[in-house]
Order: C-alpha cells, then sequence, then structure tokens
C-alpha cells in the first residue's frame, strides 16, 4: 500500500509544485519555521543538519508560518532571499502556509493526525519539527524548543 504521506504535495514560495513523492528513500524533516522569532536561531541548526546529511538521503524542508504572533512577515517573493542572506538556509522552503485552523497545509494535518502532541494534535509554536522515515512513515515529533542537534541520533537511526 502507498504510504499517505507521499500522496501529499507542497509549494515552493515561487509556486512549483513539490510533490512528497519525489523524497521517496529519504528521511524527511519537515518543520514550521518563523523569520523573526526567538527560536529563528535553530535555522543554523537545520543547515548544519542539511549539510550534513544531505548527501546521505535526508531532506529538510521548511514551512514558513504567520500564526504565531506575526513572527513570519515576509511573502512568498521574499522568503527564500532572508532565509539565505540572514540565516544561511539553502534547504528547500515552501509558501507561507497554516499549521493550525481551517486552512491547515495538508502535510501538517496529516503529521499532527499521525503523531499527537503535548496539546494534542495542535502545533503550539513555531520549530516544531516531524521526522518522517524513508519509507514515508512517520517517526517522531519534537517539540519546539528541541534544538535541531538533538535530533541528529534519530535522524542518523533513520538513514542507516
Amino acid at each position: 500500500m502507498e504510504n499517505q504521506f507521499y500522496n501529499l504535495s507542497a509549494r515552493t514560495p515561487r509556486g512549483k509544485e513539490l510533490p512528497m513523492s519525489d523524497f521517496k528513500g529519504k528521511a524527511v524533516l519537515v518543520v514550521n519555521t518563523a523569520t523573526q522569532c526567538g527560536l529563528t536561531p535553530q535555522f543554523e541548526g537545520l543547515e548544519l543538519l542539511h549539510e550534513k546529511y544531505k548527501d546521505h538521503g535526508l531532506v529538510i524542508l521548511g514551512f514558513p508560518c504567520d500564526q504565531f504572533m506575526g513572527q513570519e512577515p515576509e511573502s512568498n517573493e521574499t522568503l527564500e532571499e532572508v532565509c539565505k542572506v540572514n540565516h544561511g538556509v539553502s534547504f528547500q522552503l515552501t509558501e507561507k502556509c497554516d499549521v493550525n485552523g481551517a486552512n491547515t497545509h495538508p502535510i501538517f494535518k496529516y503529521l499532527k493526525n499521525e503523531l499527537g502532541g503535548f496539546l494534542g494534535s495542535k502545533i503550539k509554536w513555531n520549530f516544531t519539527k516531524f521526522l518522517v522515515g524513508k519509507n514515508g512513515k512517520p517517526y517522531k515529533r519534537y517539540s519546539p524548543i528541541t534544538k535541531p542537534e538533538a535530533i541528529e541520533k534519530d535522524i542518523q537511526k533513520l538513514l542507516k
């Protein structure tokens, strides 16, 4: 049976379709991001993971979200440039999306359903992270305050 994760897709900030099926056989770290958050320094740790493991099968997808105190003021047109210049981000970003409420992005709807959190399935803040295995099966959810380097052992396990 085809894994449901691979039936989903996102769009890049420029509107290009980004099917999750493109990532079959890779571990995927899905993160809701924001450029003006107290946790924004996590971009650096995420970028380090990206650089270290991208050639070993890790994909990091940053989903910019403005649902938490307006901490993502950038537009789809400026997101990539601001993240690259200000935070050194070279991993894939998507267009801005909602992670809670009526317009929750389908990827977050699926991941929250599969891996509930402290507040049930609701995302409580920016930089909530979901690690998906190489088989497309959601593996683990991490709180916003979990630093990217704390996820490294799980990434290594999934990349074996």
